[in-house]
């Protein structure tokens, strides 16, 4: 965690107006986990900083994005909002996506898979 925080605050030294932020959370507890998206937020907002983040876990899409853009196989497969993209996903592996995001209240069935290539 300590590692991710310090290369943010490098990162942010020349007041970027982009930020790629590729997998920030990746391997971290939860708690620290939290702390990096809090510390990403309250910078953005500090430097008006536009963040590209660039992760697999779709709780921290929800948390984190305004728009957000599927890519499958280095495809693009599909780009919207992130409200309407959680409501109504569009494209099939979206779906699948959020179908495999685990549930405390459900069993989860066997993930799905998608014939062919993207």
């Amino acid at each position: 965690g300590m590692r991710q925080r310090v290369m943010i605050a490098m990162a942010l030294l020349c007041k970027p107006e982009l930020l790629i932020a590729d997998e920030p959370t990746t391997a971290l507890d939860v708690t620290v986990q939290a702390q990096i998206l809090t510390l990403l937020r309250e910078l953005q907002k500090e430097f008006n900083t536009a963040i590209l983040l660039i992760t697999h876990d779709m709780g921290v899409v929800a948390e984190m994005c305004d728009r957000v853009l599927v890519m499958y196989g280095g495809q693009k497969m599909e780009q919207s909002d992130t409200d309407t993209l959680f409501a109504q996903p569009a494209h099939p592996y979206t779906q699948g996506l959020l179908r495999a995001i685990p549930s405390i209240t459900e069993d989860m069935p066997r993930l799905p898979t998608i014939p062919g290539n993207p």
